[in-house]
């Protein structure tokens, strides 16, 4: 199927544990979408691997369906959506349980690496996604998505004063994550830089600017990134706190759950980078 290298999560076949649940799915009609709306490729994940707006991820598709989504998305916009598949139910007769299409984020590919077997990809997300139907199912997953974005009702000055505190935070973080031997197989950037440079660049995507999130959006999520070293324990709490970040609806309310974030981190990393200097003392 496919396979990503910073997260591992169990193959899921979609289209044969919920597709044929939807016998009779109800369409909507393009032209009573409120928002602007894009036909993609859908790619889905299991429950614990949820990506964020400014989080790079590397998958190896390798699998014949997803390598033909790939062919198609790199043909048309370079893009297509990575949602979550969240248990809902399980049926008493059958044991089965039933899914919901959740957490929907737009992603751009950025670059593409053939081998022998497959190909990486390397991909960014975008913003924020709803699935409004399914158009496809075979060979891959193809959608209609409808944008989702904050709901602007806070203060300019109060966001973009935030704002600031946000990215001096993360200033102070990578200082310290940067002092950490990291392992063999990582990036010489942290994930925090990486995510932070791409929210504060100036986006250019051939999609309708209603799918691409504002510089405050985009930086409320730059924080949600893997600190160096990270335990199970550390990536789970962190899982956790991406879910509530995408189910947010308010800017100001998720720039504080960062900086919350940001601190918890500096403590750990501080601790950590502690017991580094005792081990090489």
């Amino acid at each position: 199927m496919y396979s990503s290298r910073h997260y591992s999560f169990r193959p899921f076949d979609f289209q044969r544990t919920y597709l044929r649940r939807q016998r009779t799915p109800k369409w909507r009609c393009r032209s009573s979408l409120k928002f602007s709306s894009l036909e993609l490729p859908l790619l889905p994940f299991n429950s614990n691997e949820v990506l964020v707006p400014s989080e790079s991820k590397t998958l190896h598709l390798y699998e014949a369906r997803y390598l033909a989504l790939l062919e198609e998305a790199l043909v048309q916009k370079k893009m297509f959506v990575h949602f979550v598949l969240d248990p809902i139910s399980i049926s008493d007769s059958g044991g089965e349980a039933s899914f919901a299409a959740r957490y929907g984020c737009l992603v751009n590919i950025e670059s593409v690496e053939r081998l022998d077997v497959g190909a990486l990809v390397s991909v960014r997300g975008i913003g924020r996604v709803k699935l409004a139907g399914f158009l496809q199912s075979e060979p891959y997953l193809r959608g209609e998505v409808k944008p989702v974005q904050d709901i602007g009702v806070d203060s300019a000055n109060e966001i973009s004063s935030k704002v600031t505190q946000v990215k001096e935070a993360l200033g102070n973080l990578n200082s310290l994550e940067i002092k950490l031997k990291p392992r063999k197989d990582e990036l010489l950037q942290t994930r925090l830089a990486n995510a932070l440079w791409w929210a504060e660049k100036e986006l250019e995507l051939d999609c309708d600017e209603a799918f691409v999130p504002s510089l405050a959006e985009r930086i409320s999520f730059a924080a949600l990134q893997p600190i160096s070293g990270s335990s199970q324990s550390e990536l789970y709490n962190l899982q956790q706190e991406k879910l509530r970040a995408m189910d947010m609806r308010d800017t100001l309310k998720r720039l504080d759950g960062s900086l919350k974030l940001i601190s918890q981190n500096i403590s750990m990393v501080a601790a950590k980078l502690a017991i580094q200097s005792l081990g090489m003392s």
